[in-house]
């Protein structure tokens, strides 16, 4: 190659260089929107889940599930109470079943910086079954669902009567 021929590849490379420097530059400082192609929040690999005892109420015993996304996903919606809702204890299901309560058409934001909660009333008239483990299915404005299974973990006890409420902004 002569002279020519390498200064005009030499200057093609550092133009390339310069773009995909801009490039990197500009894709670091975007926000991630629901349309940049982050995955959804609202998949189970995208987020974690906590169990927490919250305030007794009038006859029950109150939980906090709450769910916190990953960084860098984009934010989604959610509705209402989750649904197929089971209770575990180190593996084995307890037979209690759980019915939503509480208005299941709020639209409720959910992503990085944006976690959600919600309540899982137990009536304190007995001990209830232990539990440490719940897998349930979460809800879209409009009665659709997320695909795949959510679980949480932590100590709580549950029993006939308990009922879940719908999901709502916060920690």
């Amino acid at each position: 190659m002569g002279k020519s021929t390498k200064f005009v590849m030499t200057v093609a490379g550092v133009a390339l260089a310069g773009v995909a420097g801009m490039g990197v530059a500009q894709a670091s400082t975007t926000a991630h929107p629901a349309d940049s192609g982050a995955p959804s929040s609202c998949r189970p690999a995208n987020l974690t889940t906590k169990i927490s005892s919250d305030a007794a109420g009038s006859g029950h015993r109150h939980y906090r599930v709450t769910l916190t996304a990953a960084p860098k996903t984009s934010p989604c919606q959610l509705a209402g109470s989750p649904r197929d809702v089971k209770f575990y204890d180190n593996g084995s299901l307890k037979g209690v079943t759980a019915k939503p309560y509480g208005p299941q058409g709020t639209k409720v934001t959910f992503g990085p910086g944006h976690p959600v909660h919600f309540d899982i009333q137990v009536p304190s008239a007995s001990k209830g079954a232990t539990a440490n483990r719940v897998v349930f299915t979460l809800r879209t404005p409009g009665g659709g669902i997320i695909p795949g299974n959510q679980e949480a973990d932590g100590k709580l006890s549950v029993d006939f009567g308990t009922q879940i409420g719908p999901v709502r902004p916060g920690a």
